[in-house]
This record gives C-alpha cells, sequence and structure tokens, in this order.
C-alpha cells in the first residue's frame, strides 16, 4: 500500500463469474487487519508474474532505504530489487503464504561449511567462515526437551502473551526461551552487528508461541540512519523444528523463518563491519534455554548483471 509502504495479501475465493471476493477468514482480511504482510521489513512495490515454463509463481519486491534523504543525494541513489521469491500457499497451515529465493540464487553458492553446536544460555560463538558479507545461512535449532519440561513446570515463569519483536526491546529481552540466532554483519568486537533470531514464549494454555525477528538497532555506528527491530509471530506446527535461512549481501538481509512462513527484509548500513572484516557469530541470549543449532553456510558470489543491450545494438535477421 502507497500510503505505509507495506504490502498485505489476502487470501480467499475469487468468483469471476459476478465479480466477488469471499476471504476465508474475513477478520484478518484486507482493510481489516494489518496481520497478512508479505515481509516485515523494509519491503513494498511489489508484484508477482507467473513462469509458465516451471509452473510457479515469483515474487518481485523494493527494498527501500533506512537513511537520510540526504546520504542518498549524496551517494546518487536510492533503494534496490530484493531477490526475487517463489510464492505458494501454505497448505498446512491455510493462513500464509510460503515465500522462499528462487532456485536460481543457489547457483551463486561457492565454499560452504557446516556446524553443529550446543550453546547455554548467555552464550555468543564465532562462526568460522572467512569474510561474512555475502553469504547463504541454512539453519535449524532444537531446545532442549528437559528446559522446556522445567519452564513449562515452572510457575515462576509468566505467561509473555505481550511480546512484540518491535516493541520488546529486540535482541537484548532475555526470556526463558530466547532470543537465539545468528549475529550477521558484525565487527569482531559486536560494535556493530545486526541480529536475527527467534524468541519463544510460554502460552497461557502452556504452548510455545514463537517470533521471527531482526534486530538493526546495533548494526551500524552511523548516525542517520533508522534502526528498528522488525519482525512477528511465525506459525510452528507439531513436531517441526525451527528453521531459518538467511541471505546476506553486504546492506542487505532477507531472512525467512520455518521455510518461509514469516520473511524480513533489513536494510542496514555498516561502518566497521565491511568486506573482510565482517564476521559471523551464533548466540543465545536465553535465561534458561540450551539451544542445539545445525547448519550451513555459503559463501556467496557476484551474480554480475550486465546491462541489457540498446535496440540499435541488436541484430535484426534479414527476412531474405
Amino acid at each position: 500500500m502507497d500510503d505505509t509502504r507495506i504490502d498485505h495479501f489476502a487470501i480467499g475465493t475469487y468468483y469471476d463469474s459476478n465479480g466477488t471476493w469471499v476471504p476465508d477468514y474475513p477478520s484478518i482480511d484486507v482493510g481489516i487487519s494489518t496481520g497478512l504482510r508479505y515481509d516485515y521489513g523494509k519491503f513494498y512495490a511489489s508484484k508477482t508474474f507467473y513462469d509458465q515454463h516451471k509452473g510457479r509463481r515469483i515474487l518481485w519486491g523494493w527494498i527501500g532505504e533506512s537513511d537520510s534523504e540526504a546520504a542518498d543525494v549524496q551517494k546518487d541513489w536510492s533503494s534496490v530489487q530484493a531477490i526475487p521469491r517463489t510464492v505458494v500457499l501454505d497448505t498446512k497451515t491455510r493462513k500464509n503464504l510460503i515465500q522462499w529465493p528462487v532456485k536460481e540464487i543457489e547457483s551463486l553458492r561457492l565454499r560452504s561449511k557446516k556446524f553443529h553446536k550446543k550453546i547455554g544460555p548467555g552464550t555468543v560463538v564465532p562462526v568460522d567462515v572467512g569474510p561474512a558479507d555475502q553469504i547463504d545461512i541454512l539453519a535449524e535449532f532444537k531446545l532442549k526437551n528437559d528446559d522446556l519440561e522445567v519452564i513449562f513446570g515452572d510457575d515462576s515463569v509468566e505467561d509473555d502473551n505481550d511480546f512484540s519483536c518491535e516493541t520488546s526491546g529486540g535482541a537484548t529481552l532475555r526470556g526463558a526461551l530466547g532470543p537465539f540466532g545468528f549475529s550477521i554483519l558484525a565487527d569482531q568486537s559486536l560494535s556493530e552487528q545486526t541480529l536475527v533470531y527467534f524468541y519463544v514464549t510460554k502460552g497461557k494454555d502452556s504452548k510455545l508461541k514463537t517470533f521471527f525477528c531482526t534486530d538493526t538497532s546495533k548494526s551500524t555506528m552511523a548516525n542517520d540512519v533508522v534502526k528498528p527491530v522488525y519482525g512477528s509471530f511465525v506459525p510452528v506446527l507439531k513436531g517441526e523444528k525451527l528453521t531459518m535461512r538467511i541471505l546476506v549481501d553486504h546492506s542487505i538481509v532477507e531472512g525467512f523463518g520455518q521455510g518461509g512462513r514469516t520473511c524480513i527484509t533489513s536494510r542496514v548500513y555498516p561502518t566497521k563491519a565491511i568486506y573482510g572484516a565482517t564476521k559471523l557469530f551464533l548466540f543465545n541470549n536465553a535465561i534458561d534455554a540450551t539451544v542445539t543449532a545445525s547448519f550451513k553456510v555459503w559463501q556467496m558470489n557476484s551474480a554480475f548483471i550486465h546491462p541489457y543491450s540498446s535496440v540499435d545494438d541488436l541484430v535484426v535477421p534479414s527476412s531474405t
């Protein structure tokens, strides 16, 4: 929507015969609720097209700037295109879209390393991948069952139904079951870092409620930058592990929680964590929980995008 620069979607049925739309869930239809969003970060002006050759729908989105207008004028450009995503209906929840980077992105993957790490409460662990300014991370997390049982059986652990990624203090807020995830685009001393993480709460029904968030509040030492915390609730179904994928490209971070049920795009401007000085860390800022992380990290190549030839340069075959 142009007023908010936030793109929403709706799920329902359109009847071509009489031109009517019937939402599956009227309470969260567009215009009534703001809950159904393509992306919870800097992502707007999106459009889709149908790829008839591969039978898929592709979503293109635009990533706005988070710095000042004066900075945009100085660098003589503003905003960039997001990585194209496939879009399908989540047939398990029927309330979500599944968005995922197009398969072609994997052709940019270079060398990779696998990791399996157990991290206790209040722990930050460096991940040795070399320069981490262009990487693709695919990860799954598991909480210890013993920790979950203790927390659910402990009446002193209060219900946390009011948690919000945007307003609850970011990754510095320590709960019984989170936050935990990755510190990306970080310098060695962590004076600059962007944090992509899960935060798991205990609901009044004693069930887990999981949030997928990105905290950019420490992403840069620059002054003329808006540094918000983004994110939202992400459905985690019975038997599913917590999974995330993160695409990092210098100043762009695109996060995909639970296979793409919740997506967050961020625009950050590190001044120290750049090029070879960029590091990757794994963190667990939970008070009680021990987390096991299994993940793979790829170094990513440039797309080497070249302009199309002008019409004048095209060679038109002779009709004779």
